[in-house]
């Protein structure tokens, strides 16, 4: 998703979206399981550090969960994990996975 440009009063533009990178990730790891960290970097737009700790966050969280496949790691999604933020937390990240990919979130579960 694009961020989208919005011009203050003094003139000045903010890019802004309406998923946080932590979605992001999530989102194209949700896509490809198989994803290696450098090209989910690279579709979000951080750096892989920033994605590795992007990823940790999200394994401690347990929204997903990260195993080791001969020399790379396979992920699976937890569809069932609730929001972090109050407003939300009735809700399960599923239903966002369902908005933005193809196939069922929890498929490799």
């Amino acid at each position: 998703m694009a961020g989208m440009a919005t011009t203050g009063e003094n003139g000045s533009t903010r890019n802004w979206t309406f998923l946080t990178n932590h979605g992001h990730v999530l989102l194209a790891i949700a896509r490809n399981p198989t994803a290696r960290l450098r090209d989910v970097a690279d579709e979000v737009g951080v750096t892989e550090r920033a994605a590795q700790a992007i990823v940790a966050d999200l394994e401690a969280g347990g929204y997903l969960r990260r195993t080791r496949v001969g020399r790379r790691n396979e992920y699976t999604i937890n569809p069932s994990g609730h929001f972090r933020h109050p407003a939300e937390a009735d809700r399960q990240v599923g239903d966002l996975l369902t908005l933005f990919t193809p196939e069922p979130a929890d498929s490799g579960a």
